[in-house]
């Protein structure tokens, strides 16, 4: 029989860590925690294959089928806390939370205090003895269950959501303005009228019965799954929507019964910069929503953690230590033994944690446990400093680098000079290092109003997401660092300053103030999100080093490694930057990028305007000493290295004005009329260039311009050779389709070398090969390869071709199809590994069965992407290519397919 519920509670637990795929992250670590011997309230998980179920059968099927192993998995919560769920007198509440394999926090919905009834509130007040704890965490559930289960909740943030307004306008009539200042009789009032609300919006009655509340909840979290915030999330972190997301209901401890009780959210080191301290922030008398919202000002959990928020928010030691004491100062006992827990599950886990605790009425309790969202310093430090520890090995500390990560390390950091002059506006929280520059913006759906922006928010929330990840950086005048847009920002690797008391922000007018200056939306703001400072306008940045610990994982990364890591580089300043960060040769350099400045682009239109071979060689000797200029200087930039240099590819009508203007430029520039450039320009009007006269079909056409740029080549090599310089020259012929178009371009560059040779009484190596981008090339790869030295794959072109998808056009579609299921990544990003990859595989086999030692590449834009380098190496690939700042993305990714 299939078991589609698993138990935990007082030690004892049905699942572990490993089971992560069938019981999400959140539900395998509460087992676990429970096996090690950390406080957990009991509960259960319903599986992650429910919810496949759940989607594929619907919920009345799928209810019927776990209905009794749910049943079961409440009586022994029952058992264990010695309460009964919908009893009067000691009834059982319990919170419904999701729990996919991968966190996703705060995508997912959340229900707590469920259990809850007129009868429960009085038996909660009578056994505790608290009334005001009993109806705070009535209204809470009415609240959570109307919004997440009744749909309560807004559509947008324009809307105004009823439950806060019924809590605003019952302030306002109170006089108060925390939710700690309501009393018992203020709560009950709040419930009666939440449950009026519910009634007029929704037309039904607030549901009583804690049976029908659990299902509920169990169908909203699932359904969650699915809502837009989830499934863009998704898209983000490439997480496959078949996984689905298990349910973890649980007994409830509460935080919220008073001054002796509490919750919050810690990590075992700091997930900003991957220092090895213990810190986090805690509220009193509060649950577990409170600390992440951002509604009341959390409180840090150590001291020298408060003392530093107190020193950022210019708040005073007395007032911090009367106010706003941390966890350590306010209750000794509890903050000891959090410490020595959240000490256990580090080493237990060997990494680094974040916790969700709760504290009720002095007792502590863990809830959650997983591998905390870090930052990409953050991500590397920690490793290296677990690896110098002992704690981990080599090969665990690479793999647990994410290589996309990497790219934050590689982002402009703030000029010091710079920023020594700048204008300092307010301090918060360094809630995500990095440096951020944009306009300001007040609402997510308008991030993408300018090219860069700055997200302004009082606190943001899961619904700001897309605008989050659009935004150059993110500010919240509220919440600390364990709030939403914190933690989110710090996944997404996202600069982000949070807390920062002084900005004020009206929404309605879209105006910031700090201190009395108004920023209205579209002024420039500046943000330093590792010491969390805010400037005023643009702040001048610089680029990064690839020292310490970053430099410590590229050692790592070089010593696991069997593949290698070129870059795709057209200029020797691109080819410095790719080789400082570890390439080790280049695998695209493209020439007609050489061909568009000053005198070069009016020799490139002399040649285009040719009528005969002789006026064309005429124009091609203009732009041969450009090309053996340049190709001298990367040549000796990579020194050492192989240099794979693409001959022409691009069609002729690329290199001539399209536009009146510029055509009368033209036309001026070469001493002819108007219309012989429009005349011009319609005779290489084709009416699909990218399948027409191009690249190698060009040189075939005019075997001249690859005489031009095999000299060039050959010249330069030979020039750097007579200096000493190590000159690796690899020519590459494109877009070859049959074995003889490739054969009749090698033919033209080896008699022009040989012709080189012989003036200049010297010789040089170099390689001649091909690019492997239209399917029949990869097809018929035995052949050439019989004439090729190298093949380099060009999965740009191989994928617009496999898949018949213009670059483009394809946007007009592809993000439709990635929403609707029917791709699973846009194929110009991941590589199509089941349909371009299959044909990238059987060009390096049947290559590889003419010739075993053929050197083979790839150099389309999936060469920095992960999961397509780590096929790569699984197809035996030499080298993967790549732009410059990827190679420390591709390095890493080849070392970690290699280890495996």
């Amino acid at each position: 029989m299939v078991k589609h519920v698993y138990t935990f509670g007082a030690g004892e637990a049905e699942g572990k860590a490993d089971m992560k795929n069938l019981l999400g992250g959140k539900g395998a670590n509460l087992a676990e925690m429970n096996l090690i011997g950390v406080p957990v309230p009991p509960g259960f998980t319903i599986t992650t294959e429910v919810c496949t179920m759940y989607n594929e059968q619907g919920q009345q099927a799928t209810f019927d089928l776990i209905k009794p192993e749910v049943e079961a998995a409440v009586a022994l919560v029952e058992k264990l806390t010695g309460t009964k769920f919908g009893d009067k007198e000691n009834p059982c509440l319990v919170s419904v939370r999701s729990g996919a394999r991968a966190s996703m926090p705060g995508m997912m919905d959340t229900v707590l205090n469920l259990g809850m009834n007129e009868d429960a509130v009085e038996g909660i007040s009578k056994k505790s003895g608290n009334s005001r704890f009993a109806w705070d965490s009535y209204r809470r559930f009415v609240q959570m269950y109307g919004d997440v289960v009744m749909e309560m909740k807004p559509a947008s943030k324009e809307e105004i959501d009823p439950f806060e307004e019924i809590i605003e306008q019952l302030k306002e009539e109170k006089g108060i303005q925390l939710d700690t200042q309501f009393t018992t009789e203020d709560l009950q009032e709040l419930v009666r009228r939440f449950k009026a609300a519910v009634k007029k919006v929704t037309g039904k009655d607030f549901p009583t019965d804690p049976w029908e509340q659990l299902w509920g909840s169990v169908a909203a979290v699932f359904n969650s799954w699915n809502n837009d915030r989830a499934i863009l999330y998704r898209r983000l972190e490439q997480i496959p929507g078949e996984w689905g997301t298990a349910v973890n209901v649980q007994a409830m401890v509460f935080g919220n019964m008073g001054e002796n009780s509490g919750t919050g959210v810690a990590f075992t080191r700091d997930a900003a910069t991957g220092e090895d301290i213990f810190n986090g922030e805690y509220l009193i008398n509060a649950q577990g929503e409170d600390v992440v919202a951002g509604i009341r000002t959390p409180q840090e959990i150590t001291i020298e953690g408060s003392k530093r928020w107190a020193v950022l928010q210019g708040v005073s030691e007395e007032d911090r230590t009367s106010k706003y004491p941390s966890l350590e100062e306010a209750m000794p006992e509890m903050y000891r033994q959090l410490n020595e827990t959240q000490q256990k599950l580090e080493d237990h886990y060997s990494d680094m944690q974040d916790l969700e605790f709760t504290i009720q009425e002095g007792k502590l309790w863990l809830l959650q446990t997983r591998n905390g969202k870090r930052t990409g310093a953050a991500m590397v430090n920690i490793a290296i400093d677990m690896l110098e520890e002992g704690r981990i090995d080599e090969k665990t500390a690479l793999n647990r680098i994410d290589a996309a990560k990497l790219d934050e390390l590689l982002h402009p950091v703030f000029d010091t000079a710079a920023m020594k002059t700048a204008t300092v506006l307010a301090k918060g929280l360094p809630a995500s290092p990095g440096a951020a520059t944009g306009q300001v913006v007040f609402f997510a759906d308008e991030a993408n109003k300018y090219p860069e922006s700055v997200l302004v928010r009082v606190e943001t929330s899961p619904e700001d997401l897309e605008g989050m990840h659009i935004a150059k950086g993110i500010l919240t005048a509220r919440g600390g660092m364990t709030s939403h847009a914190a933690v989110v920002a710090r996944g997404m690797g996202k600069c982000c300053v949070s807390g920062a008391g002084a900005v004020k922000i009206n929404y309605k007018t879209r105006v910031m103030t700090i201190d009395g200056v108004e920023f209205q939306q579209g002024d420039w703001i500046s943000l330093n999100g590792t010491t969390g400072e805010v400037y005023k306008g643009k702040v001048a940045t610089m680029d990064p080093e690839m020292s310490g610990n970053f430099a410590k994982i590229m050692d790592l990364a070089a010593k696991y490694t069997r593949m290698a890591v070129r870059t795709n580089a057209d200029s020797p300043a691109d080819a410095q930057v790719a080789r400082d960060f570890g390439a080790q040769g280049i695998g695209l350099c493209r020439t007609e990028h050489m061909f568009f400045e000053g005198e070069r682009i009016k020799a490139m239109r002399e040649m285009i305007l040719a009528k005969t071979e002789v006026e064309r060689r005429k124009a091609l000797d203009k732009l041969l000493p450009y090309q053996r200029e340049d190709f001298e200087g990367i040549l000796e930039a990579m020194a050492g290295y192989g240099v794979t240099i693409r001959l022409l590819d691009p069609p002729l009508h690329e290199f001539v004005p399209h536009e009146e203007a510029n055509q009368k430029e033209m036309a001026d520039e070469m001493g002819i009329s108007v219309e012989a450039v429009k005349a011009l320009v319609e005779d290489l009007h084709e009416f699909n260039p990218m399948l027409g006269h191009r690249g190698c079909r060009l040189g075939n056409t005019y075997p001249e311009i690859t005489e031009m740029q095999a000299r060039a080549i050959i010249e330069a090599a030979v020039n750097l050779t007579q200096k000493g310089v190590d000159a690796r020259p690899e020519i590459m012929v494109p877009l070859i389709g049959t074995v003889k178009e490739f054969k009749l371009q090698a033919d033209i560059i080896n008699t022009t070398a040989e012709k080189v040779f012989a003036e200049k009484g010297a010789r040089c190596d170099y390689m001649v090969g091909t690019m492997i981008e239209i399917p029949r090339a990869a097809m018929t790869a035995d052949l050439v390869a019989e004439h090729a030295e190298f093949f380099s794959f060009g999965t740009n072109d191989l994928t617009q071709m496999t898949f018949g998808y213009s670059r483009d056009d394809a946007g007009k579609f592809l993000p439709i199809y990635i929403e609707k299921g029917i791709l699973k990544n846009d194929p110009f990003q991941v590589l199509d590994q089941e349909g371009v990859g299959q044909i990238v595989k059987i060009g390096v086999e049947k290559g590889r069965s003419t010739k075993p030692d053929l050197k083979v590449g790839i150099c389309g834009e999936h060469g920095g992407e992960p999961s397509s380098v780590k096929f790569c190496n699984s197809v035996g690939m030499n080298y993967v290519s790549c732009s410059p700042y990827r190679v420390p993305i591709a390095r890493v990714a080849a070392a970690q397919a290699n280890i495996g």
